[in-house]
């Protein structure tokens, strides 16, 4: 038989495990990243069981864990360093990671399948008989398509299948700074800690040997809050208890807006769409990378099953698709205390904290078996 041939745009979370996954069942990849080098977005990345089965499966799981901590507790906090809620995680994984140790190790599996990674290659559309456009005029043409670039995909866009893009009300700045000489003699793992004063959010995770993961979330039409460089004295104002953490953070930083992409259909013909081009998602669950990766994987799953690329993508989506939106509405839920009086979005995550039911919800992604697992 002919080997199939597959084109992905984007070399991020989900671009990279599908290259891996399409590889290692027989296709020749080739991997199209605009940017210069692989690079992603953000600092640090929250990777549950679902996701670490995916790593597993494509085999870059040691290489993405290596030095990362076992997160092992979750604490809420008020603006006053009183505990709203705890949770731990029991008899499942998960681990805080350096978002660009994963993208190291799926890039370097990709390329020991036989991926070709090439950069400075910039995409602008696509046609569902199989057709890559790109922006030098160049077409390329592909047994499979598949757009991993990202909410601002091109790709997607030229095929109009985007159903509803929502802008959220909050937004993040995410950071990584270095272990002082404490943190780095920790050796139980590492606790995630949720501070809220107000609209106005710190996270602090220990996510390698010698980083801690710090997001600043704010609303969006915060201006004060959502600068970067990151305006120290803002933050102290508002978690004077902190002021020794908040003093550490450089000029570093990135800040994006929270949103959510739902389309009206996850392919078109010969493309397919994934990552955050096709659900993207508030961080609430920490499910975005997760999510991503599990869609990569199983679109070289059912490819696998039959010839026919067109009909094993619908069929994809059919399988796929729910628990993906179950993980964007459960998400989007858990962000709308945000602009809630202090009082009643303690009770609300209190609630959240401790109710069985919720929790279920909260969780049923991380512990989700992907498909390819």
């Amino acid at each position: 038989m002919t080997k199939r041939h597959a084109e992905i745009v984007g070399a991020g979370f989900s671009g990279l495990t599908a290259a891996c996954a399409l590889a290692q069942r027989g296709w020749s990849v080739r991997v199209h990243e605009r940017a210069d080098r692989l690079r992603t977005t953000g600092a640090g990345i929250y990777i549950y069981e679902n996701g670490l089965r995916v790593l597993e499966a494509v085999g870059a799981y040691d290489a993405a864990v290596k030095g990362a901590p076992f997160a092992h507790t979750r604490e809420v906090r008020d603006g006053n360093d009183r505990l709203i809620s705890v949770h731990r995680w029991a008899g499942s994984r998960v681990f805080s990671i350096v978002r660009q140790n994963v993208i190291n190790a799926l890039a370097a599996t990709a390329a020991r399948a036989g991926v070709e990674i090439v950069t400075n290659s910039e995409v602008v559309a696509a046609t569902p008989d199989g057709e890559l456009i790109l922006a030098d005029g160049r077409r390329d043409k592909a047994d499979l398509i598949v757009g991993a670039d990202g909410s601002n995909s091109r790709l997607r866009d030229s095929l109009a299948l985007l159903s509803r893009r929502k802008y959220l009300v909050d937004g993040c700045t995410r950071l990584l700074m270095e272990k002082t000489a404490s943190e780095r003699a920790a050796t139980d793992g590492a606790k995630t800690v949720e501070y809220w004063s107000g609209t106005r959010r710190v996270l602090y995770t220990p996510c390698s040997e010698t980083d801690i993961y710090i997001a600043l979330t704010m609303l969006d039409s915060d201006q004060a809050a959502k600068a970067v460089p990151v305006r120290k004295d803002e933050w102290k104002h508002a978690f004077p208890h902190l002021e020794v953490l908040i003093d550490r953070i450089g000029e570093q930083g990135r800040y994006d807006r929270f949103e959510l992409i739902k389309l009206k259909r996850w392919s078109a013909g010969r493309v397919a769409i994934v990552g955050d081009a096709a659900h993207a998602l508030p961080p609430n669950i920490g499910q975005g990378g997760g999510c991503a990766m599990m869609n990569a994987l199983s679109l070289a799953v059912y490819l696998e099953r039959g010839p026919d690329v067109a009909a094993a993508l619908e069929t994809w989506e059919r399988a796929e698709r729910p628990l993906t939106e179950h993980t964007q509405r459960i998400s989007y839920y858990l962000g709308l205390p945000t602009t809630w009086p202090p009082a009643l979005r303690a009770v609300a995550l209190g609630i959240a904290g401790r109710s069985k039911w919720l929790v279920r919800q909260r969780t049923r992604t991380a512990l989700h078996r992907p498909t390819g697992t």
